[in-house]
């Protein structure tokens, strides 16, 4: 099992929560966060990408004007193995833009996952279907 874990733009939630739930993963959480990257980010540079009013491919030089935190939602599913390229690829074609604060997607073992009502442990505790034969 693996916990895929997204940190993506505020703007594209809604989307995301539909894309996962067409693919097949309807059991996720979502939090809101803040956080930044590697570079300072002008709050107002950023929100003006994000709606499209200009492209964020030539303005990379421009978002370095302090070191502001932005509004993000992390999005975590603990999936099978074999889930995970899926997640990925429904998370990366729902959020990519090509612009700068696309986000990150983080994938991580899992040992063990208990169901707190059940007791089910395992691969049966996280998929459905893993239980019906």
């Amino acid at each position: 099992m693996k916990e895929v874990m997204a940190i993506i733009r505020m703007n594209k939630i809604n989307a995301t929560k539909s894309a996962l739930v067409d693919a097949g993963f309807p059991a996720f959480t979502a939090n809101r966060v803040m956080g930044r990257g590697k570079k300072a980010l002008d709050k107002e540079l950023v929100k003006a990408i994000d709606s499209g009013a200009i492209d964020g491919a030539d303005v990379l030089p421009m978002i370095a004007r302090g070191p502001s935190l932005m509004p993000k939602r992390l999005i975590s599913l603990i999936v099978p193995d074999n889930c995970v390229p899926d997640v990925v690829k429904t998370i990366m074609d729902t959020n990519k833009t090509g612009n700068p604060g696309d986000g990150k997607i983080f994938v991580m073992p899992i040992l063990d996952v208990v169901r707190v009502r059940t007791g089910e442990a395992g691969i049966t505790a996280v998929d459905e279907m893993s239980g019906k034969k």
